[in-house]
């Protein structure tokens, strides 16, 4: 086979893992994880099912693979947001605002989904545990550069945890409904909070 015959063929195999992907995500978020089928993820994607299980012949491949897609989707969305984010006065208040809504959008609720399966399934927590960890040390780290943080001064560390689970918990709340103005109203008070103690350096008194 010619170089220039293998390449497109390499492109449509490249398309159509991303097309079953984006269709595993998406029927994540609308049906949770118990009603995402291989059947259906074929059938959204526009793959038929010899096809996707040459690639994927279980639920779980799909799902471990769509856990890697996950994680890249949410690194690119947070890159994305932050270039949109303001120099000087309000910057605090624009960087918890800016994560608030990352983890209530669509992409966090597949996430959860994938979690609360992975509590009882060992072999989809051993995929889902070692990249959930590497993007929540990636979302410190960013968070700690966005604020200009210093960690090593007393309580730093703890603000900025507070924070990241201070979201994550609304993102958990805004998927029983939409919930946007109350975390905007939340996390704008806490954005003071914030701003008051890495003025002090330090946990608020």
């Amino acid at each position: 086979m010619s170089a220039t015959t293998r390449v497109p063929q390499e492109e449509r195999t490249r398309a159509m893992r991303q097309r079953l992907m984006d269709a595993t995500v998406e029927l994540l978020v609308e049906k949770g994880f118990s009603g995402t089928s291989t059947t259906l993820v074929s059938e959204r994607a526009g793959v038929s099912r010899g096809a996707q299980l040459h690639h994927f012949p279980t639920k779980n491949d799909l799902v471990v693979a769509a856990v890697a897609h996950l994680t890249q989707i949410r690194g690119s969305d947070l890159e994305a947001a932050v270039d949109r984010l303001p120099e000087g006065p309000g910057r605090t208040e624009a960087v918890v605002q800016m994560l608030g809504e990352h983890f209530a959008s669509p992409v966090f609720t597949a996430a959860l989904e994938l979690w609360v399966a992975a509590r009882t399934d060992p072999a989809l927590l051993q995929a889902v545990g070692p990249l959930e960890q590497r993007v929540g040390r990636e979302t410190h780290r960013l968070t700690v550069e966005l604020l200009g943080a210093d960690e090593s001064r007393p309580g730093v560390r703890e603000l900025v945890q507070a924070t990241l689970d201070l979201v994550r918990g609304l993102g958990l709340a805004d998927t029983l409904g939409d919930d946007a103005r109350r975390r905007r109203r939340i996390l704008k008070e806490w954005a003071r909070t914030l701003d008051a103690a890495l003025e002090k350096g330090g946990t608020p008194q």
